[in-house]
C-alpha cells in the first residue's frame, strides 16, 4: 500500500537532512532561555586526591558571579545510580560505591567534578572558576585493570578490596576443562582491547529551568535516552516527582552510546536552577569531553581455544579484567558481562565455553557502552584466536571457519553462554564477502605489492551480535533495573496526515525517514505527511531511548503494532462508509476497497470520517483515529556477517594503509538501503579507527590523561579509508513483526579483528602472530624491527 514506493525497502533520501545541512537543526547549545545563567564545572587536575579545603571567596566576588556550589552544598543530593546489577561468582552483590554529582571529600579521576561556578555569561563563569582555591592532598593512583588487582595497589575506594567491583562467571567450567583435556591443539592469546574516547560531533550540553509557580523543572539535554534521565535523576538523585520533571532531548549530534547515561552535569544544572529560580546552562568544551564523557572498551584478556586435530572447536576459556573507571556508569556492569561474554560463541558450534570477568575500579573516567558495547570485544578476541588456530594447524582461514559454523538447520540454537539464536546463514555471508573481495586473487595482489616494496596482508573476521536487549523479564533476571520494551503512539489527523510519537531517540540514525516509511507502507500516506516526534518526555509518556541497535527492532515494532490498530479501526469505518462487511474491506491504492469491486475510500476520507462521525455508529466505533502500543521483544535479534580487509604496510615507516574493505552483513529486513549503507559505513570508520589509530592513554603513575585532545588522540579521517564494498544477505528475524535485526553497530564489531588479522598476515613471514590495537606506525615499525632481529 506504500505511497509512490516510499514504504519498506525504498531508497528514500533522509527527510531530516535538509534542516541539518542548512543549519536549521536545534541543539541544546542553541537554546537560550530568558534570564539564563551559565555554569562552569571546576574539575580535578589530579587522578586521586583528598580535598583538604575549598576557598571560594575570590570566586564569589568576581564580576558576574551569581553562585558557587561545592560538594558540601549538594551533600544531601542522591548519587548517580547504576542501571544494571551483576552478581559475583558466589551469588553476592557487586559493590556500588556512591557517585555524587559534586565530589565531597575526594576526587578519583582527572576531570572529576569539584565545584560549579554560575555567572551571567559563559566567560565570566570560566574566568571566576580559575580563581577558585582548592587545596588537594594528592594520593597514589592506579589506571589499568591488571595494576588495580595487583598486590599492594592503591585503592580507589578505601572499603573495596583489590579494587574489585565484581568477579563474575558464565558457562560450564567443568565441561570446558574436559574439552581442553582431550584437545589435540590449544591456542592461547593475550590481548588488549584498547580504551576509546567517543568524541561525538556535538559535545554534551544541558540547560535546566525551574518554574516557581508550578514547581516544575525542565531539563534540555543532549541525550539518547531522555525518559531514562527523567527516571534516574528524578527518583534517585534529586527526588523530583516525575510529573514535575520534563526532560527534552532536541536534535543530538551523535552519541555512539556516550549520551545514554545520566551524567552529573544534568543533575547539577537542574538542582542549581531550582536553587536560583533561573535557567542554568552548561556546554562542554571538547577538552572536558575527553575527561568527562564515559569511555569505551578497556579489556585485558587471556583466552584459550581447544581444538581437535582436524580443526573442530572443542572448548573456549576466557579470563578478562574489565576496567570500569572510578565510578559505575549507568550500564557499566552489563557491558563486560551480558553484552560481552554471552557473545563468545560467535558464529561457531563450540560445545563448551567458560568465561570469567573481573571488573575493577581505577582512577580513570568511567567506562560504559560505546558503539557495539561488549560485542566488539568478544568478536575481536574470538576472531584473533580463530586466525591463530588456523595458522597453528596449517589450515585455510576460511575453511576453519566454515568447518565450525552453525548451519541453517541448527537454528534455533542454544549457545553455551546463554543466548538462543533464532536464525542465520553464516556460510552465505562468508561466501558473499569472499566473492566480492576476490580472495582467490589475493596472492597476485600480494606479489604486486611486494614488487613495490610493500607488505600486503588479508584479514577475515566473522561475527554475530545481539541487539534490542530483551525481553524485559529476562533482562530483569540478569540484573537490569529497567524495562526494555518500547512504546509508540500513532495519531492520524482529520486531514489524513500522521504524527508518530516514539520513545526512541534519533541522534543521526534517520528515524524521521525510516519510521515515516513504516507509516507509508501500512497506511499509504506520503512520507512528507508524516511527522515523527521524539525526545520529549512531555509528548511521549515513556520510552527507553536509542542504543544497542534497538530503535527499529523494538521501537519500530511498537509503531507497527500501533499501525495495525489504526488499520483495524480504519477498516471498520470504511466498511460503514462503503456499506460493506468489515471482512470484505482490503487495504489498497492508498485507501480501503471492497474486495473484488472498484468501490474505494481514500485514507484521507476515512480519517476525516473518524473525526466527523456522521456515517458510522458511534456506539460501535468511538470517534478519533489514534492508537498507542508497547512492544517487549521475545528475544534479542542477531545480526551477523563477514568482513574482509586488505592492508599494505610500508616496512620502513610502519604506516598501515587500508587498501580494501569488503563486508557482507545479515541485518534482517532492510527498511531503507541508503540509511543502512550509511550506518554500516560509519561503524566501519569507527572500527578501523580503533584498530589503527585511536587509544586513550593515561600516564601510569600520575593518572594524567595523556591523550586529552585531538592533538594526541588520533581520529580517523576520510583519507584513511578506501571505498567500502557493502553487501547485504538477509535472513529475517523470526520474532518481531518487521523481520529486522539492526545495523548500527555491525561495522564497529566486525572490522577491527579483520584489520588486525590483515596486519598480522602481512607480517606473518617474519613470525609475527599478534599485535595489539591500535596498530600505529610506531608499534608496527617496532614489531617489524623486533621480528627482524634489528
Amino acid at each position: 500500500m506504500a505511497h509512490r514506493n516510499e514504504g519498506i525497502g525504498a531508497p528514500v533520501k533522509r527527510k531530516e537532512d535538509f534542516r541539518f545541512i542548512t543549519g536549521q537543526g536545534r541543539y541544546v547549545d542553541d537554546i537560550t532561555l530568558p534570564g539564563q545563567l551559565y555554569a562552569h564545572i571546576v574539575r580535578s587536575p589530579h587522578a586521586h586526591a583528598r580535598i583538604v579545603s575549598i576557598d571560594a571567596g575570590e570566586t564569589r566576588s568576581a564580576p558576574g558571579v551569581v553562585a558557587v556550589y561545592t560538594g558540601a552544598d549538594m551533600a544531601d543530593v542522591g548519587g548517580l545510580p547504576c542501571g544494571w546489577a551483576v552478581k559475583n561468582k558466589d551469588g553476592s552483590d557487586m559493590l556500588e560505591p556512591p557517585h555524587k554529582p559534586l565530589c565531597v571529600d575526594r576526587v578519583r579521576h582527572v576531570g572529576d567534578q569539584v565545584a560549579v561556578v554560575i555567572a551571567r555569561t559563559r566567560r565570566q563563569a570560566a574566568e571566576a572558576a580559575a580563581l577558585l582555591d582548592v587545596d588537594y592532598e594528592e594520593l597514589p593512583a592506579v589506571v589499568t585493570g591488571p595494576e588495580a588487582i595487583a598486590e599492594g595497589a592503591p585503592l580507589v575506594w578505601d572499603d573495596i578490596a583489590h579494587n574489585t567491583c565484581f568477579d563474575w562467571e558464565i558457562g560450564d567450567a567443568a565441561a570446558t576443562d574436559a574439552a581442553f583435556a582431550k584437545a589435540d591443539q590449544v591456542v592461547a592469546l593475550d590481548l588488549i582491547n584498547n580504551r576509546l574516547v567517543p568524541n561525538a560531533m556535538e559535545p554534551r550540553a544541558a540547560v535546566a529551568n525551574f518554574d516557581r509557580g508550578t514547581g516544575e523543572y525542565t531539563l534540555y539535554t543532549s541525550s539518547q535516552n531522555p525518559h531514562l534521565i527523567r527516571l534516574l535523576m528524578g527518583a534517585f538523585v534529586l527526588q523530583i516527582p516525575e510529573h514535575k520533571l520534563r526532560v527534552v532531548a532536541p536534535d543530538v549530534g551523535g552519541g555512539f552510546g556516550s549520551k545514554i547515561y545520566h551524567y552529573a552535569e544534568e543533575a547539577i544544572v537542574t538542582w542549581a536552577a531550582g536553587k536560583l529560580g533561573r535557567p542554568v546552562k552548561w556546554t562542554a568544551q571538547r577538552s572536558e569531553s575527553f575527561m568527562s564523557d564515559a569511555h569505551g572498551r578497556d579489556h585485558v584478556t587471556h583466552a584459550e581455544l581447544a581444538l581437535a586435530k582436524d580443526g573442530t572447536f572443542l572448548g573456549l576459556r576466557v579470563k578478562t579484567v574489565a576496567n570500569l573507571g572510578a565510578y559505575l556508569s549507568t550500564f557499566a556492569a552489563a557491558v563486560p558481562t551480558y553484552l560481552y561474554a554471552t557473545l563468545l560463541a560467535g558464529c561457531y558450534r563450540t560445545p563448551a565455553i567458560y568465561a570469567e570477568v573481573r571488573a575493577v575500579f581505577t582512577n580513570t573516567v568511567p567506562v560504559d557502552a560505546y558503539r557495539g558495547a561488549g560485542r566488539p570485544e568478544a568478536s575481536f578476541l574470538l576472531e584473533r584466536l580463530v586466525d591463530n588456530a588456523a595458522r597453528a594447524l596449517d589450515m585455510d582461514r576460511l575453511e576453519i571457519r566454515r568447518k565450525n559454523f552453525l548451519r541453517p538447520e541448527d537454528f534455533p540454537y542454544d549457545s553455551p553462554v546463554g543466548l538462543t539464536y533464532d536464525v542465520g546463514n553464516y556460510d552465505a555471508t562468508l561466501d558473499l564477502a569472499a566473492e566480492h573481495a576476490d580472495v582467490a586473487g589475493f596472492e597476485a595482489r600480494r606479489a604486486e605489492a611486494k614488487a613495490r616494496g610493500k607488505l600486503r596482508g588479508i584479514g577475515v573476521s566473522t561475527y554475530v551480535e545481539a541487539c534490542g536487549i530483551a525481553p524485559s523479564a529476562a533482562a530483569g533476571a540478569l540484573g537490569a533495573r529497567a524495562g526494555l520494551y518500547e512504546s509508540a503512539l500513532v495519531r492520524v489527523h482529520p486531514t489524513g496526515s500522521v504524527s508518530v510519537h516514539t520513545g526512541t531517540h534519533s541522534h543521526g540514525q534517520g528515524h524521521e525517514t525510516a519510521f515515516a516509511q513504516l507509516v507509508s507502507e501500512y497506511l499509504g500516506v506520503p512520507i512528507d505527511q508524516v511527522d515523527v516526534v521524539h525526545g520529549d518526555s512531555a509528548k511521549m509518556p515513556f520510552g527507553m531511548g536509542t542504543y544497542g541497535s534497538r530503535s527499529l527492532a523494538v521501537g519500530g515494532s511498537a509503531i507497527v503494532k500501533a499501525l495495525d490498530k489504526i488499520v483495524a479501526k480504519s477498516k471498520k469505518i470504511a466498511a460503514h462508509l462503503l456499506e460493506a462487511g468489515e471482512t470484505d474491506i482490503e487495504v489498497a491504492d492508498g485507501g480501503f476497497r471492497v474486495a473484488g469491486t472498484d468501490r474505494h475510500k481514500t485514507f484521507a476520507e476515512v480519517a476525516l470520517a473518524a473525526y466527523v462521525p456522521h456515517d458510522y455508529p458511534i456506539e460501535e466505533i468511538e470517534p478519533g483515529l489514534e492508537e498507542n502500543a508497547f512492544y517487549d521483544p521475545k528475544n534479542f535479534t542477531f545480526p551477523a556477517g563477514c568482513h574482509i580487509v586488505e592492508v599494505e604496510i610500508d616496512p620502513d615507516t610502519g604506516v598501515v594503509e587500508v587498501a580494501r574493505v569488503t563486508v557482507a552483513d545479515d541485518i534482517g529486513r532492510v527498511i531503507n538501503p541508503i540509511i543502512v549503507d550509511g550506518q554500516i559505513h560509519g561503524g566501519l570508520a569507527q572500527g578501523i579507527g580503533q584498530a589503527l589509530l585511536e587509544e586513550c592513554v593515561y600516564e601510569p603513575h600520575s593518572g594524567q590523561l595523556v591523550t586529552g585532545s585531538f592533538m594526541n588522540y588520533t581520529m580517523p579521517r576520510a583519507a584513511d579509508f578506501p571505498m567500502f564494498d557493502v553487501g547485504i544477505h538477509v535472513t529475517e528475524c523470526t520474532h518481531n513483526p518487521l523481520g529486522v535485526k539492526g545495523c548500527g553497530e555491525v561495522g564497529a564489531i566486525g572490522v577491527p579483528p579483520a584489520v588486525i588479522n590483515a596486519v598480522v598476515d602481512a607480517l606473518s613471514h617474519l613470525g609475527v602472530t599478534h599485535i595489539d590495537m591500535p596498530a600505529t606506525p610506531a608499534k608496527v615499525w617496532r614489531t617489524i624491527r623486533a621480528a627482524s632481529g634489528k
